[in-house]
């Protein structure tokens, strides 16, 4: 990879213009007023834009903004076969977790049709559209066995993040196949739930095994509809977490004030970290000295050549403008930081 110092990137998804969101809804509402071509023509449209801003916003790495999934993991399901909808629990009130959508299993769990989970076909539609720098995400085992009740199948969490590991590990190297050199492994859930750290490093080096690419991890506390679901601390995943086979950590810092940032210290050099330096659960546009700052105190802490900048998250709880404009405004701070470092380089 060809990224320059200190690259600025995304998580995945991208906000969705609005016009996209009323045409999903109307799909959703009247299935049978819009044809194939109506649907593919949409949905490249809506990746076409998504690529636009974040490229317009000078990003150096970038994704399809997942325009063609439901939250970042909750479109996965419809590619396994062995599941059955259960009823959601609550419908009215404030927005939370419990209102995502759950799953039970009737039989062992296996991909339907020969395509995978999807993201293959994501990346080539996003590759006949451009051929910037791009990592593509895919949920890990553990955080997509989380929407699943095993049933009569499995007998707990643990039985169905291992059925799902060979999947996950699959779509990985078909993604390498197709030409991808930097995955992200999307697993916030163990960033949650981090009691059992040994279980913890064994399922993510099953799930990477064998696949030949650069791969981040990352793990926030949640953002369905801009909510954390659990104790917004890392502190329980150190030391362990800098043992995981993985090239990158991507860890969200700027909804939390940059608290536990003197944690980064505590990883070994061989592991590069992605830091969110915007908050992607505000509307507040932070300003790029903010950002600047932010990037400072990381760089005390680790060195330039081992750092990423992102949001903390994915935009896809966000206004579009307010994506763009965070972006924009990520981007020129580590552009000031930058600057900084060539000027000692040259002093």
């Amino acid at each position: 990879m060809n990224d320059p110092l200190i690259p600025c990137t995304v998580i995945g998804s991208w906000a969705f213009p609005g016009w996209y969101e009323k045409f999903i809804a109307d799909v959703a509402a009247a299935p049978e007023r819009f044809g194939v071509a109506d649907r593919t023509e949409a949905l490249t449209d809506a990746v076409r834009l998504a690529i636009d801003d974040q490229l317009r916003a000078g990003l150096d790495r970038i994704t399809d903004g997942e325009m063609q999934r439901v939250d970042f993991n909750l479109g996965f399901y419809d590619d396994l076969d062995g599941l059955e909808p259960l009823p959601q629990a609550r419908h009215w009130g404030a927005p939370a977790h419990d209102q995502r959508s759950k799953y039970r299993c009737v039989a062992p769990l296996r991909v339907k049709g020969r395509g995978g989970l999807g993201t293959v076909g994501e990346y080539q539609r996003f590759r006949a559209l451009t051929g910037a720098p791009c990592k593509v995400p895919v949920p890990g085992a553990y955080t997509l066995a989380g929407c699943l009740n095993g049933g009569a199948v499995y007998q707990d969490r643990d039985a169905v993040t291992e059925a799902l590991i060979p999947l996950v590990n699959a779509e990985l190297k078909a993604l390498v196949a197709a030409g991808v050199d930097f995955v992200q492994l999307d697993e916030p859930s163990f960033a949650c739930h981090p009691d059992a750290p040994e279980r913890f490093l064994d399922v993510i080096a099953r799930t990477v095994e064998g696949v030949d690419a650069y791969i981040s991890m990352h793990m926030c506390f949640g953002n369905y509809r801009a909510r954390a679901v659990g104790w917004r601390s890392y502190r329980p995943l150190f030391p362990h977490v800098g043992r995981a086979k993985v090239s990158q950590l991507a860890l969200e810092f700027a909804s939390r004030e940059m608290a536990e940032v003197e944690l980064l210290a505590e990883l070994p050099d061989t592991m590069d970290v992605a830091v969110g330096l915007v908050d992607v659960k505000n509307t507040w546009i932070e300003p790029p000295e903010l950002v600047a700052d932010r990037l400072r105190s990381v760089l005390r802490r680790v060195d330039a050549s081992r750092v990423s900048v992102t949001p903390d998250c994915g935009f896809s709880q966000t206004a579009r403008h307010v994506a763009t404009a965070k972006a924009r405004a990520m981007v020129e701070g580590v552009r000031l930081v930058r600057a900084e470092l060539a000027g000692r380089a040259r002093g």
